[in-house]
């Protein structure tokens, strides 16, 4: 069970119980309201929170001594992804790009691109749209199966990892995820590199927390995220770090 059906259980057995104590013994309503609240504001902070491993479970990094991260990208391919792709190019790093499918289909050659230089791909639904927390199971399964036909189009490979957009998760994407057997895939160091303007800080706020095992959440869909990999694999390099794909990365969990 995951920790939003513990919690609802709970919550329901004592929804039971105190309406027992409200008619018998007139329990206050405060009470009951104050219960509520916290099983609301644990749901809602448990949805928008991937680390939270609220409704399922999430990789979002690894146990390991060794000097190693993984570098991802949601939301392309984009023109920006050739630049960054540029960037790592004679590098020893390689990163997971999770594509949405309506934008594989509009750039193809960059696609492929990514795969020629030997990076890895992830599913990040067909349209990313932005009430995906809002569809029913179905219409989720639909958008992660019709991109995982694009991509095994390109690949040969039925494709394993899913990143839920905007990292969003509830028991809709839950019951997804199961059908497709997909792991889904979060971080630990979110950029905000598409909120946050400020190329250093960005910057910054990813290096300050850095550590083996830590995944990295970028955007392959803006040209300041094009400097901030500049400076982060020159960072990486400096500091005996290598990133690798998700593949080679999961394979390092103690």
């Amino acid at each position: 069970m995951s920790k939003h059906q513990i919690i609802s259980c709970i919550f329901i057995a004592f929804t039971l119980i105190y309406g027992i104590g409200f008619f018998l013994w007139n329990w206050s309503f405060i009470l009951y309201f104050f219960v509520f609240i916290i099983w609301l504001i644990l749901t809602i902070y448990g949805s928008f929170q991937i680390r939270f491993n609220y409704h399922l479970k999430a990789i979002t990094n690894i146990k390991t001594t060794q000097k190693v991260v993984a570098i991802t990208f949601d939301d392309g391919p984009s023109e920006f992804t050739t630049e960054i792709l540029k960037l790592f190019e004679n590098q020893p790093h390689k990163a997971t790009f999770f594509c949405v499918g309506k934008n594989i289909k509009q750039h193809p050659e960059i696609f492929k691109n990514i795969l020629k230089q030997g990076h890895d791909i992830g599913n990040h639904t067909y349209s990313h749209a932005k009430n995906m927390g809002f569809k029913n199971p179905t219409e989720i399964i639909a958008e992660i199966e019709k991109t995982n036909q694009i991509i095994e189009k390109y690949t040969g490979q039925k494709n394993t990892y899913f990143r839920p957009p905007f990292g969003v998760t509830n028991p809709s994407i839950r019951k997804a995820v199961q059908q497709t057997k997909h792991k889904v895939i979060g971080w630990n160091i979110r950029s905000l590199d598409a909120v946050i303007k400020n190329e250093e800080k960005i910057f910054q706020r990813i290096i300050k927390k850095i550590a083996p095992g830590s995944i990295i959440l970028l955007h392959d869909t803006s040209e300041k995220s094009v400097e901030v990999v500049k400076k982060l694999l020159a960072y990486l390099n400096k500091e005996n770090y290598q990133s690798l794909t998700i593949e080679e990365f999961l394979k390092l969990e103690k």
